[in-house]
């Protein structure tokens, strides 16, 4: 069994962030691909699995984004734009790569390493 202390380091948190974040943008364009069928061609069944998928994955993002945010010590409104990041369309990946050139997916000790290697580049 795997201790709960690796599974909450941030290294991995920020990586499962990641995956998330770029699922969720998968499945919204899924969902959208499915829409444009029931709505233009007809097909009203095409909208079953993508929506239920994309769902899953908006329920997961937002478990996961709470889970970063306390373990990575973000701050309230980061924290709430992670969240309404998931509403529109490829928010996520939008959000995610903010939060990756401000830091937000570094622990906060780890933040003055990667302003140090900016700062050397």
């Amino acid at each position: 069994m795997v201790p709960m202390s690796s599974v909450l380091d941030p290294r991995i948190v920020a990586r499962v962030f990641r995956v998330v974040a770029i699922l969720e943008a998968i499945s919204w364009l899924a969902l959208l691909i499915a829409m444009y069928f029931k709505w233009v061609e007809g097909h009203t069944e095409a909208v079953a699995v993508p929506g239920m998928v994309h769902g899953i994955v908006f329920v997961v993002f937002v478990v996961v984004s709470i889970v970063t945010a306390r373990v990575l010590r973000w701050t309230v409104p980061t924290t709430l734009w992670a969240l309404f990041s998931s509403i529109p369309p490829f928010g996520t990946l939008v959000f995610e790569i903010w939060a990756q050139r401000t830091g937000r997916l570094e622990r906060d000790g780890d933040r003055g390493a990667v302003a140090n290697r900016a700062a050397s580049v």
